[in-house]
């Protein structure tokens, strides 16, 4: 029996765009990702429906609530509370949320809400380039402000930005499609830092105007192997990890870029412009936990630099190879998933040494699932053992690294129920209920819950693995 704290959170996650639906009711502005979504909609469903949580959130957290969850991680879309990022109000969008909060409460979950996930409004898309313009950073303090007064005195635990060091790699996501590759990793870095300002301005507002509050940031874990013992190959495995994911963590614990990415950005000369006091803030923003999304785990060798791949230089997005520093690779120890992630528990229990060791503040796992295709059975079910062994053996992880001596928290999967995957729609699904559409059709939307939901509402009931 693997037996977690009495006082362990166990819940679930999802965000605004990809469970909401309702994308422009009751005054919602469109967002970067009601915008993406449509230029996609000839290959899968987009935002616009989503899995219609506006309109099935008393009975969708009904459902979470017979799941046992006294936890539930969601996000409040920006484009919902301010339409066009930084005018007026909308009231109607500050009752929405005031109504699924009370929900929960009356349920007896814990609502535990990230302010922004990857939907930028995209009025500010068009006024700002979005976060390349420092505009953007008091846009975001005042949008958070007011999510802290509207909802503070019910809401104590809050995220600020999910998952910005993988935000910030995909171009679609920062809108920067349109921009001259000769410019992108200027204007990237610059976005980045700019986030980076407005998570430290929340953290510090957060706790100003929320008492007993907790606010930290989410990332998309890395944990990289070299491919092999060289040692060229062992360093370029560490810098994978540092460039995607551990500079991240030093900026929001330590408010100081470290040193091995300061002289990357020196040498290709795209430092982002600071100003005087960013300094202080940076540093006085200090997160009360850390959240921590993990999928899988990568490979990489060293990835010299020559003429034809000058120092710097990048390929690809999410998994993006970097001249100089290192070189993804397929990984022959592991299984992958059908759309590529490859599959690796014991990565999360070294993800989470390594995190806590380093930064020594309580961990909360907010996403950790397996996308694929699900399928109703002729007895009109989800037969999911496949889900059911993955989420066991990383949930085993978690024991084994609270038993290594991590303060581990909580334990959030990704997702309470399946929802918009942003480039497989509803043909990848994570979720614990069913719901019943496909990406051209609608169906009736009925919520089903899968094998894996009452497999997880008795983990939660134990406390743990009972096997």
């Amino acid at each position: 029996m693997k037996k977690f704290a009495k006082d362990f959170l166990w819940g679930a996650s999802s965000s605004a765009f990809q469970i909401e639906g309702a994308w422009n009711e009751a005054g919602k502005g469109e967002s970067i990702a009601d915008f993406n979504s449509f230029k996609h909609s000839t290959e899968q469903a987009d935002t616009k429906i989503a899995s219609d949580f506006y309109h099935h959130y008393r009975e969708d957290i009904k459902l979470m609530k017979e799941l046992g969850l006294n936890v539930y991680r969601f996000s409040i879309s920006w484009s919902r509370i301010i339409p066009d990022g930084d005018g007026e109000v909308n009231p109607e969008g500050i009752n929405f949320y005031n109504q699924v909060i009370d929900c929960l409460l009356e349920n007896g979950i814990t609502p535990f809400v990230t302010l922004y996930h990857f939907d930028l409004p995209y009025a500010l898309v068009l006024k700002y380039n979005g976060w390349q313009d420092r505009a953007c950073v008091a846009a975001f303090r005042r949008y958070a402000q007011i999510c802290f007064n509207a909802f503070g005195d019910r809401v104590k635990n809050w995220q600020v930005i999910n998952e910005q060091n993988l935000m910030i790699r995909v171009d679609e996501r920062m809108n920067m499609d349109h921009v001259p590759v000769k410019d992108r990793e200027r204007i990237r870095a610059q976005m980045d830092y700019h986030m980076f300002l407005a998570n430290a301005y929340a953290v510090n507002d957060c706790h100003a105007i929320i008492p007993n509050s907790q606010v930290g940031p989410a990332v998309s874990a890395t944990m990289t192997y070299p491919i092999s013992s060289k040692p060229k190959d062992v360093w370029a495995a560490k810098m994978n990890d540092n460039f995607k994911t551990n500079y991240a963590l030093e900026m929001y614990c330590f408010g100081r870029y470290p040193g091995y990415y300061l002289e990357y950005l020196s040498k290709l000369d795209i430092l982002p412009d600071f100003e005087a006091g960013d300094l202080a803030l940076l540093e006085e923003a200090k997160p009360d936990f850390i959240a921590v999304n993990y999928y899988r785990t990568l490979a990489t060798r060293y990835f010299p630099a020559d003429e034809k791949h000058p120092l710097g230089s990048r390929k690809h997005d999410v998994d993006f190879d970097l001249v100089g520093y290192f070189k993804t690779e397929q990984n022959p120890n592991l299984k992958s998933t059908e759309y590529g992630a490859q599959i690796d528990p014991l990565g999360l229990r070294m993800v989470l040494n390594e995190y806590y060791h380093q930064f020594r503040l309580p961990l909360i796992i907010t996403e950790n699932g397996l996308g694929t295709g699900d399928h109703l059975s002729a007895d009109g079910k989800i037969h999911d053992q496949y889900r059911i062994a993955y989420l066991r053996d990383h949930i085993a992880a978690c024991y084994d690294a609270i038993q290594d001596g991590v303060e581990l928290v909580g334990y959030c999967p990704w997702s309470v129920m399946d929802l918009l995957s942003s480039h497989q729609g509803f043909k990848k699904r994570y979720g614990f209920i069913y719901v019943n559409r496909t990406d051209d059709n609608l169906k009736d939307m009925q919520r089903i819950p899968k094998d894996s939901f009452y497999w997880y509402q008795n983990v939660i009931k134990n406390n743990g693995l009972t096997d």
